[in-house]
């Protein structure tokens, strides 16, 4: 099947202002997620998606196919379903802009799956990593069937141990915001209105389940490093430096 992977971008962020164009590496920080998304090999092409000229003048040297979008837009997946429709691959991988590390097997491992199953999505999830707090809402948690499928997905520790010594207590997952979408789910997704456990939880996700459909969750050996703030950008171009510097 063909597979695009289409990377939603906006200029605007409330903790690290213009983080999608820092360039402290010598290249904006979303081409580096679109370098990182060229390496698959089950994917055709790779886009990112933008409201903003600023985006697709600062990728324009190294060549990045950009679509622009509306900029009504509420959401990414808004934002990625706009460009899917004019697309005619089976298969759309939503890749966050600020994912700079991003492992290209998942996206992979990922498109592979929806192309040997009947899933309408996948996703992905690592355990908890030690020390982390299964009650921080903003890790956001996912509990799966016996066949991987996703149950639910919370802000809040799911599952609840009733009983903190029980030795066959299942571990928490934290969830990886990628998602691999047949592209047919993606349009009808997002022509539906926000559902109610959705709007509690703020998870997007959630719209799917509520209405019956299949999420599929890839266990990932560890989560990557994705770009909220500053200081977490400083940290990427240390180890950038540091890749370098070996090389």
């Amino acid at each position: 099947m063909a597979a695009s992977v289409i990377i939603p971008a906006r200029f605007g962020s409330t903790r690290f202002p213009a983080k999608i164009l820092a360039a402290a590496t010598g290249r904006p920080l979303v081409q580096h997620v679109v370098d990182q998304a060229r390496r698959c090999r089950r994917v055709r092409q790779v886009m990112v998606a933008t409201d903003d000229r600023r985006i697709v003048d600062a990728l324009e040297p190294d060549g990045t196919v950009c679509a622009m979008t509306s900029v009504d837009h509420q959401s990414g997946t808004d934002r990625l379903a706009e460009v899917a429709a004019g697309l005619d691959d089976e298969i759309i991988v939503n890749v966050q802009g600020d994912e700079p590390e991003i492992e290209p097997g998942i996206i992979d491992d990922l498109v592979k799956r929806l192309e040997e199953s009947d899933d309408d999505m996948a996703t992905a999830a690592t355990a908890l990593p030690a020390g982390a707090d299964p009650s921080d809402p903003n890790l956001v948690k996912v509990v799966m069937d016996a066949d991987g499928r996703a149950i639910y997905f919370s802000r809040a520790p799911i599952p609840f141990y009733r009983d903190p010594g029980d030795a066959g207590a299942p571990a928490h997952y934290l969830h990886l915001g990628i998602y691999a979408y047949r592209r047919t789910f993606l349009l009808q997704f997002a022509s539906w209105k926000p559902t109610p456990l959705e709007r509690a939880e703020k998870l997007e996700q959630l719209r799917a389940l509520e209405h019956g459909r299949s999420i599929f969750v890839l266990k990932v050996s560890r989560a990557t490093h994705g770009i909220d703030t500053p200081e977490q950008y400083a940290e990427f171009v240390g180890r950038m430096k540091g890749v370098s510097s070996t090389q």
